[in-house]
């Protein structure tokens, strides 16, 4: 058996990594490059991580080249980094210690539509826009939404969620199988059509969220749902975040069907008017959606309306209308840009926690208070009718002191959802900047158990190294 050879020793010999960029300049052609740009472009952009860009990039179209890359790769001990479309927040497509960045945007064909199955096969470079646009003919549509416009490798990879998620499950609910290219550069197609299966060890999960670090995904079978005969989608404001968020509770709790119900506290609702241009009320607002017949969605979105006046709630304004409803989402998923705006000039620091829904109204107060006496500036959002927030701290990354501040500041957070039985990341994942919190989340034999899977699976270290476990 190959010994593992941890990467943290060194980046790759200069021999071997000349060899390996020879060796893919020749069969990949144009499709490999090394220029300074195009490296720079794929390192973590959106985050304060350090950019650390790979030393080449090549573009596959297929999973028999990502296979062939890989293994080459593999001969020389040389990292492999898998990049969709560069939108995740914690570092994931960073080469700490070089290599190459395999991107998958070419790869964005959809395979099939079973449309009888509400089923689909995709390419892992394909994204969720380009997906629905797709099915949208066929009344199908993929409701996993995460904001961004991210490719389904990377969704998977990073086991995303969003804004439907309350209603629809995240992508560890959405994917039934997949193909992946292993460290050793062999193929392994996990999973089947079938919705259910108790036939092995469930691999499409143990892909699912290991952000690129056990293996490539470059193909998917996703589950689709019906687009809903009627759609409904308002705003409601509130006095304090913890009105809303018991307003939140009580709508699970009650068993309404919601099929979006998202946050935003008095400071995002003031950079959304801005940038938006809406005209909001000012305060801690609750943006819901609601899937259905046409009766079904007017009878829920009048029961919420008296679920949220009898938490101090302002008027339930609804619509059915597709281009009112979609200036308000637009503007939601705009939210980091918009809070950007705040302050230009400044790095944005988005950090995500996820607690159960009974301690939600707890959790989100107390970071508001820790924000307020830490002295910084950091709006607020959440896909609350799943417990989870967001907290965008707006940094100036020159600024020792404030750096330091909310770096205790996501310390503080961390700790506080994780005594209140909740987990360091809802979405965003783990990448660079969450690796010290695993041992707190899991306890140190679960990730004792972790690393033995990294190991056994990726004995060299060259899966996306640096990321999830540090190896």
């Amino acid at each position: 058996m190959t010994a593992h050879v941890p990467l943290s020793s060194r980046r790759p010999a200069p021999d071997a990594l000349a060899a390996v960029v020879a060796g893919l300049r020749e069969r990949f052609g144009a499709r490999l490059s090394t220029a300074e740009a195009l490296r720079a472009q794929h390192a973590s952009t959106l985050t304060w991580a350090p950019s650390q860009p790979p030393d080449a990039v090549v573009f596959p179209h297929t999973t028999e080249e990502v296979q062939a890359i890989v293994r080459l790769c593999a001969a020389h001990r040389v990292p492999v980094i898998p990049f969709g479309t560069g939108s995740s927040l914690e570092g994931h497509v960073n080469a700490p210690y070089g290599g190459v960045s395999i991107d998958l945007s070419r790869m964005d064909r959809i395979r099939a539509v079973h449309a009888e199955d509400l089923d689909c096969v995709v390419e892992a470079g394909l994204t969720r826009k380009a997906l629905n646009l797709s099915l949208r003919d066929q009344g199908l549509f993929f409701p996993i939404d995460p904001g961004a416009d991210a490719s389904f490798g990377g969704m998977a990879s990073t086991r995303a969620s969003g804004t439907n998620a309350v209603r629809y499950g995240t992508m560890r609910d959405a994917v039934l199988g997949l193909t992946a290219v292993l460290p050793s550069g062999e193929i392994v197609r996990t999973g089947s059509r079938a919705r259910k299966s108790a036939a092995g060890y469930d691999l499409t999960r143990l892909l699912v969220g290991a952000e690129g670090t056990l293996g490539i995904i470059t193909e998917l079978t996703l589950r689709l749902s019906g687009i809903p005969e009627a759609t409904a989608a308002g705003h409601c404001s509130f006095p304090s975040v913890k009105a809303a968020c018991d307003a939140t509770i009580l709508t699970i709790q009650s068993g309404l069907p919601v099929a979006r119900i998202e946050l935003l506290d008095a400071v995002q609702v003031r950079a959304s008017n801005a940038y938006s241009k809406l005209s909001l009320p000012e305060t801690p607002l609750l943006l819901v959606e609601f899937h259905g017949t046409e009766a079904g969605v007017r009878e829920q979105a009048e029961r919420f309306g008296e679920i949220a006046a009898a938490e101090g709630g302002g008027a339930f304004s609804w619509a059915t209308e597709a281009e009112a409803r979609s200036r308000l989402w637009q503007a939601r998923h705009d939210a980091y840009w918009a809070a950007l705006a705040l302050r230009p000039g400044a790095r944005a620091v988005a950090t995500d926690v996820c607690v159960p829904i009974s301690h939600l109204a707890e959790c989100v107060a107390e970071t508001q208070r820790d924000i307020a006496e830490s002295g910084l500036l950091a709006p607020i959002v959440g896909h609350v009718g799943d417990g989870n927030f967001h907290a965008q701290l707006l940094v100036d990354p020159e600024d020792g002191d404030e750096v330091a501040r909310a770096t205790g500041f996501i310390d503080r957070l961390v700790a506080r959802a994780l005594g209140l039985d909740g987990t360091c990341t809802g979405e965003h994942g783990v990448g660079q900047k969450k690796m010290r919190f695993l041992e707190a989340e899991h306890g140190a034999e679960a990730l004792a158990a972790m690393r033995a899977l990294k190991r056994a699976l990726d004995p060299l270290g060259i899966m996306n190294p640096g990321k999830m476990l540090g190896a």
